[in-house]
């Protein structure tokens, strides 16, 4: 159940953890940041190490739920992929605070909270993985390139996003996740088929509510 104080022990949290790391706090300067007790943080959370689970789980979780609307809402592997894309690279504007914190301290998950997370990163791979595969057997993205390989070097690079993206920057989370599909879908969609490919069938997503 999400209450206020919840979100606050959360973004307390972040803000410690990403200071003075995940040993360097204890739960006694969580609440006194907060400003209430150590029932009322055990009352949300039954340790530290399922509060650390949770600020992972927190943005595994939108990104994985967002590829699946995707792939449920369009027909077009182009439009899957664009949209996964899109909304992964958000992410990291988003969960900023939580994305440091999991890059900074997720060997100290506690090993049965790494696998729960481990599962939904492989899921989201799987889905990126899949979505490529149907585009090259419906012909729309090119055969040439192996899916792993493929769908590797995305992951990759929109994860990099975290070490250099800052929300006063020059760009725009928007604009970046639209230099990042342009990139991809131009490097994967096949030539035959990109030259039937109009400008609103590759943008058509963009008024959809996942934006």
């Amino acid at each position: 159940m999400r209450t206020d104080l919840r979100e606050k022990i959360i973004q307390s949290s972040l803000l410690l953890f990403e200071k003075k790391g995940f040993h360097g706090v204890t739960v006694n300067e969580i609440v006194a940041d907060v400003g209430t007790s150590k029932g009322g943080f055990y009352h949300h959370f039954t340790s530290k190490d399922e509060l650390l689970y949770v600020i992972h789980d927190t943005f595994i979780t939108y990104v994985l739920e967002k590829a699946m609307y995707a792939i449920n809402m369009y027909e077009s592997p182009t439009r899957k992929l664009r949209a996964i894309i899109k909304d992964f690279v958000k992410v990291f504007d988003i969960y900023k605070p939580h994305i440091s914190v999991f890059y900074q301290e997720s060997i100290y998950l506690k090993h049965e909270y790494e696998v729960i997370i481990k599962e939904k990163r492989d899921c989201f791979k799987k889905l990126i993985f899949h979505t490529i595969k149907e585009g090259q057997e419906c012909g729309e993205f090119r055969k040439d390139l192996p899916v792993e390989i493929t769908g590797m070097a995305i992951l990759g690079m929109v994860n990099w996003t975290y070490k250099w993206y800052h929300p006063t920057g020059k760009n725009t989370i928007e604009e970046i996740s639209e230099i990042f599909v342009e990139l991809i879908l131009h490097a994967i969609i096949a030539k035959e088929k990109w030259n039937h490919l109009t400008y609103n069938e590759l943008s058509a997503d963009r008024m959809n509510v996942s934006d």
